[in-house]
């Protein structure tokens, strides 16, 4: 992706509080990813959520990182990971990595933001950038993510269960919603006759706690073969060369890496 293109991007967000990439990623791999996670709601018997955050209607896999090369692919994108850098740093992390599949029947989720549990004062430094992946079509009628542009820009979060006037981010399969983790935004009411099924890649910067536990819910040896820049999207390295460390070494030696950074050299 060229600068001026992500620049475009960054610019959109910084405006309205999020983006769209269209045509990121292709009908191969969106059936690919369909396959798979069909796969595994069925391998890992996925039920319905338990509340209406959740969906009752929506059915969720998450830790996806421990399935296989294909979802590796994901946080580490070319064309979506320059923009996410730009909102954070270089140095954000994998936060979650999740899919969700809202099923026909699906009240719309109450609208939120991704960072409102944080107790800071807003508008506020980004602390979450996160994206969707359309692996079907996002339309107002299936539940495309509904968003209220420029709310990421509000000195305070949504209260819970309100009611707010929003739009439909609607885009083809293939697309990517990126979006500021103050914008304002909630699942979809899916009144349509099929699923509506996307990719949840959550990310955050990197002095804040992420929302899935990497280091603990992947295994080493699953870590391990890791390219090194996923590595340290999952959190297998340090935040300013200081947090994160293990009595002053890189978690990354874990891996197998060879000792070196700059743990504590400011």
């Amino acid at each position: 992706m060229g600068t001026a293109t992500v620049l475009d991007h960054l610019e959109r967000i910084e405006r309205e509080g999020y983006t769209i990439v269209e045509n990121a990623f292709g009908a191969d791999e969106a059936d690919a990813l369909l396959g798979e996670v069909a796969r595994l709601e069925r391998e890992l018997g996925i039920g319905f959520g338990p509340n209406t955050f959740e969906g009752q209607r929506t059915k969720r896999v998450y830790n996806l990182l421990v399935h296989g090369p294909r979802f590796e692919a994901i946080p580490v994108h070319p064309r979506v990971l320059p923009i996410v850098e730009g909102v954070l740093d270089s140095e954000c992390l994998v936060s979650s990595l999740s899919s969700i599949a809202i099923h026909p029947g699906e009240s719309a989720q109450p609208i939120h933001a991704d960072d409102q549990i944080l107790p800071l004062p807003k508008p506020h430094v980004a602390t979450v950038c996160n994206s969707m992946w359309a692996l079907t079509d996002f339309t107002d009628e299936n539940g495309a993510t509904r968003i209220i542009p420029g709310s990421h820009k509000r000195d305070s979060s949504p209260v819970y269960g309100s009611q707010h006037a929003s739009i439909p981010a609607e885009m083809p399969r293939g697309s990517v919603l990126v979006w500021h983790g103050s914008l304002w935004h909630g699942g979809g009411a899916n009144q349509s006759h099929a699923v509506r099924v996307g990719i949840a890649m959550n990310y955050c910067a990197g002095w804040v706690r992420q929302q899935e536990n990497q280091q603990l819910g992947i295994p080493l040896e699953v870590a391990r073969r890791f390219s090194p820049r996923l590595r340290q999207l999952a959190g297998f390295g340090l935040y300013r060369g200081i947090i994160g460390h293990i009595d002053k070494h890189s978690p990354a030696e874990r891996l197998g890496d060879a000792p070196g950074g700059r743990v504590f050299d400011f």
